[in-house]
């Protein structure tokens, strides 16, 4: 077996597929049905990603299609499930499953829509290589809900083997007006012994349709070869004669609830007085019908191809972002420690040329004079950056104004201190010579 290496890519395998009938009563009626599919799914996965297998179908060319298997009222539908063998660590097939839009009224070997893709997706629980091989791929039909008429002989409007077969003397009657209410306005009369009409039918039920007529005969029917009523279409519900001239559209007789599947009704006429057949009304049951009654199987035409898909394991993310810049500032080594000096205990407010954030940063901001200074540009992982600094003046002079800025030195006061030094020296000299004359006034005293 061919086998394709995983790749990043998703594989798309263009499959060619035989379909043959399997059921009872197969959509494959008049020979093989040729299919074209694409099967698309990722070769290159990582634990928990869905394997999502999708199947896209269509008929080859103008070559032979799925037909209805009866007369359907709207709403059958085609169903296809796809098979896929997958292996690794554990086998399994996986089934993707499709349904076509819903029909509208279906006669015998009308054709049928396919579906227009198959689905499945499954998750990946662990790390590993899958190898996917595409299987047979199987089709059904399910019937709608409801009824449809039919009527008609051997015509364009009756197909196949489902059509009602007219045997013995019968007259078409389309030349009727309108009023009369016949489906499709079509009525086949006869007036001969034994002269019957018969409908095969897929069905649960099915409806005796004619006149009432004052002229008419009695009629047997038939389900399946038995014999179930007969009926006198020249009388109403009540058993009582009508007096009427074709007054068509009436159900005659209804069937009791048959098993889903292929059926016969005959109506013979059981005099030679006059008979008509205007049209029947089939009924399916969708719950009734057997799974699998309607189906056929569809093989690769070739042999098989397997393609690996690849199961990485998960990793965390990775952090991409470069961690935040610490910026610092050295202090001149020859600076005392001053609790100035830490600007986020600073409570001076901000010199001109600064500002301060939330936490009492200084900020600088640079201002423009006409000298050069040198300045760095912080890094940052963002657009901007703000870089944090001390004050320009780490420590206020001691006993000057609080500018930031030591006084301009001045000359010496030598005049002043020579005065200062004079009055010292007069003070003295004036206490000495006052204690002398009272130290001699009080010797005289005595």
């Amino acid at each position: 077996m061919p086998s394709i290496p995983a790749s990043a890519a998703p594989a798309d395998l263009v499959i060619d597929y035989l379909c043959t009938p399997v059921g009872e009563s197969s959509i494959v009626r008049h020979g093989p049905v040729r299919l074209t599919t694409n099967l698309t799914f990722t070769t290159d996965l990582v634990v928990g990603d869905p394997l999502n297998l999708i199947w896209k179908m269509g008929y080859t060319g103008d070559g032979s299609r799925l037909q209805s298997p009866g007369y359907f009222g709207e709403g059958g539908q085609v169903h296809a499930t796809g098979n896929v063998e997958h292996r690794s660590s554990w086998v399994g097939i996986l089934q993707p499953q499709g349904v076509s839009d819903p029909e509208g009224p279906l006669r015998p070997d009308d054709p049928l829509a396919l579906p227009e893709m198959m689905n499945d997706p499954g998750l990946t629980n662990k790390a590993g290589i899958i190898t996917i091989t595409p299987k047979d791929i199987d089709l059904d039909f399910t019937p709608p809900d409801g009824s449809v008429p039919v009527n008609d002989g051997d015509d364009a409007d009756n197909p196949s083997d489902m059509k009602i077969v007219y045997d013995g003397a019968w007259t078409p009657r389309d030349d009727l007006p309108g009023s009369e209410n016949h489906v499709h306005n079509d009525l086949h009369e006869t007036s001969q012994l034994g002269a019957s009409a018969q409908l095969t039918f897929v069905g649960t039920g099915v409806e005796y349709i004619g006149p009432h007529d004052k002229d008419a005969g009695p009629v047997d029917i038939y389900i399946d070869g038995i014999k179930r009523a007969t009926v006198d279409p020249s009388r109403d519900a009540d058993d009582d004669p009508v007096n009427d001239d074709l007054d068509g559209g009436h159900t005659l007789w209804t069937s009791p609830e048959l098993t889903y599947g292929k059926h016969t009704i005959k109506v013979q006429n059981a005099s030679t007085r006059l008979a008509w057949v205007d049209a029947f009304r089939v009924t399916t049951t969708t719950s009734q019908t057997p799974t699998g009654y309607h189906s056929a199987k569809c093989k690769l035409v070739g042999s098989p191809v397997s393609v690996q898909v690849t199961v990485r394991e998960k990793t965390g993310p990775t952090d991409t972002t470069s961690p935040s810049p610490t910026n610092t500032t050295t202090d001149d080594p020859t600076d005392d420690p001053d609790p100035t000096d830490d600007p986020t205990t600073n409570t001076t407010p901000p010199h001109a040329g600064t500002t301060t954030d939330s936490l009492g940063h200084v900020i600088v901001v640079p201002v423009a004079s006409g000298t050069s200074t040198t300045t760095s540009t912080p890094k940052s992982t963002g657009p901007t950056a703000t870089k944090y600094y001390k004050a320009q003046v780490p420590k206020t002079p001691k006993g000057g104004v609080d500018s930031g800025e030591a006084p301009d030195d001045g000359g010496q006061p030598y005049g002043l201190m020579a005065s200062g030094a004079a009055l010292v020296m007069g003070s003295a000299g004036g206490g000495l010579l006052m204690r002398r004359r009272r130290a001699e006034h009080v010797g005289g005293a005595n």
